[in-house]
């Protein structure tokens, strides 16, 4: 829910600021939410109703599966759409149409093993994989790949279930091998838990992890903070970011919702206000024209710099976060 509450805010904050500056094209812009609940099935049911609405472009959907899936017949209409957050690399893959503005799991892999070699100095590394998660396994996948051409050697590979709560009997494997960095592939709530039951069987790596542990600090009480303490995962931007956009766009988030956005508030801002231009750009709602103007799309956003590559996958940077007491404190940025 926190995912699905940030992004329609950031999403909600760029169309109500593009219609109080004229809307787009001289018309104001009536932007429809609807809840999928992070289902495929109703991510269809959401889209179909959209369509039976007459809407002229998608913004979503959120996480990777319903986004898939919602882009499968999106590309099959030619509607413009775009994913603020749907990293799986096959969402882009369904057509044309569809465009996403944070980077894809294999990316995140190939950034996190870059920052255990070249930021951490490991030599070893060990994975707890999510095996029913097509994130989690894209990004352990790509990360072996590139730890191998690096010369981080994999000491251990533990896999686990969606809803698994007890993860003890495979940290206490991982803790033998004592590798320097673990990696966990997940979303912040299966984060939050593996990184205490590590600290609690006596593991001492340093943890590292994708965009998806954005909000693993809010999970947990503050007594264990000292679980995540300076831990590091990737992400689309930084809060201590100065530029005049990224603080505008605080200032802006703060005032509407009385709280500091997330990751997935930032790409959702990002996303509406990339639709918008391509918009303008076309002169008109004509799917293929937004199309052919998104895929030329060379946008500065509060998430960076950002074109579009074959695939239509962002050529962008990539933010490194350290939670340094239950922080998100900026460290380094990978560039592409």
């Amino acid at each position: 829910a926190i995912y699905g509450v940030t992004t329609t805010n950031g999403a909600n904050l760029a169309i109500d600021e593009i219609n109080k500056n004229g809307g787009i094209l001289g018309k104001k812009v009536e932007y429809i939410t609807l809840d999928t609940k992070g289902d495929s099935t109703e991510a269809v049911m959401a889209y179909n109703k959209l369509i039976d609405r007459g809407v002229s472009a998608i913004i979503g959907e959120i996480t990777s599966k319903p986004s898939l899936a919602v882009a499968e017949i999106a590309a099959q209409d030619n509607m413009p759409m775009i994913t603020p957050t749907g990293t799986q690399v096959d969402i882009t893959e369904a057509g044309p149409s569809i465009f996403r503005v944070c980077f894809t799991n294999p990316y995140q892999g190939k950034v996190l093993a870059v920052l255990a070699k070249e930021r951490l100095n490991a030599d070893t590394a060990a994975i707890m994989i999510n095996n029913s998660s097509d994130y989690s396994d894209g990004i352990a996948k790509a990360f072996i790949e590139q730890a191998d051409i690096l010369g981080i050697k994999i000491t251990a590979k533990e896999g686990y279930a969606d809803g698994d709560k007890d993860f003890r009997a495979q940290l206490t494997k991982i803790l033998s091998s004592a590798p320097d960095v673990l990696v966990v592939p997940d979303y912040y709530e299966q984060a939050a838990l593996i990184t205490v039951q590590a600290r609690e069987v006596g593991l001492k790596s340093t943890f590292i992890g994708p965009d998806g542990w954005d909000g693993v600090a809010k999970t947990l009480d503050a007594s264990a903070y000292g679980a995540v303490e300076n831990s590091y995962f990737t992400n689309h931007y930084s809060l201590q970011d100065q530029s005049p956009k990224v603080q505008n766009f605080l200032k802006a988030y703060k005032e509407a919702y009385n709280e500091e956005p997330s990751a997935f508030s930032a790409l959702s801002y990002d996303a509406a206000y990339m639709m918008k231009a391509a918009i303008e750009k076309a002169g008109t709602t004509d799917k293929q024209a937004v199309v052919d103007a998104l895929k030329n799309l060379d946008y500065d956003g509060v998430t960076g710099h950002l074109t579009f590559d074959e695939n239509n996958n962002p050529v962008k940077a990539v933010t490194v976060l350290k939670i340094v007491n239950g922080e998100y404190t900026f460290d380094s940025v990978v560039e592409p």
